[in-house]
């Protein structure tokens, strides 16, 4: 694998981690639920799209900080990533 395909696949791990961060963080810490309860509201509300899509804020700052380190590469897997979950959270809204 070259090494540009693999700072991308890097860049676009790296953002799949910090969106699960981004998710774990929204349930545990600023939600005024437990951590179950609020699993349980996001199903009965058809949330995903919404809750998903505050859980890719920590993409910004991955994406940032990528660039300001020089590493090109990377940041375009972050954006890849930001993109794919963008166009996932469109069709959680619609469909």
């Amino acid at each position: 694998m070259g090494t540009v395909k693999k700072n991308i696949l890097i860049g676009v791990l790296v953002s799949l981690f910090a969106t699960f961060g981004g998710i774990f963080l929204y349930l545990e810490y600023f939600s005024r639920f437990g951590f179950f309860e609020t699993i349980d509201l996001i199903k009965e509300g058809n949330l995903y799209g919404k809750v998903l899509s505050l859980a890719a804020i920590p993409n910004l700052f991955v994406f940032f900080i990528f660039i300001k380190k020089k590493q090109d590469n990377r940041a375009k897997g972050v954006l890849l990533a930001t993109i794919f979950i963008a166009l996932t959270t469109l069709v959680l809204k619609f469909f």
